[in-house]
């Protein structure tokens, strides 16, 4: 990936397209957004690739987070909890397998395992 620096931060070209990148909101997406959309996203999405290998049907699943930021740190993310709410007929202890399962494949939680704490929990909507 190549970052060209821009008046209010830096873009770069990918596949899908433009993405602009800036600690100021008015011209992009905050580093730390990007981070924590990366967790959030790469969960969800190993998410719902567990479920269907399990072969549980459900129509929507929804992650919600919550982040803590350490301010005597640069600022830095330190706690990252993401609430899913996955919509269908499920058992709980189904879920908390695949939620088990979701977080040793997760390519971006076992990037960040070790530097910022990463909790999980659930909820099954009918």
């Amino acid at each position: 990936m190549e970052f060209n620096m821009k008046e209010g931060g830096f873009t770069t070209n990918l596949e899908y397209g433009e993405l602009h990148i800036s600690g100021n909101e008015e011209y992009g997406f905050r580093p730390y957004q990007l981070l924590v959309s990366s967790v959030a996203v790469c969960s969800g999405g190993v998410l719902r690739k567990v479920l269907e290998r399990m072969r549980i049907e459900f129509s929507d699943i929804k992650v919600s987070t919550e982040v803590e930021r350490n301010e005597k740190e640069a600022n830095r993310v330190e706690k990252i909890h993401m609430h899913f709410t996955i919509t269908g007929d499920l058992k709980e202890e189904k879920v908390k397998k695949a939620l088990e399962v979701t977080r040793r494949n997760c390519s971006m939680v076992q990037s960040v395992k070790d530097s910022i704490d990463i909790t999980e929990s659930f909820e099954i909507k009918a």
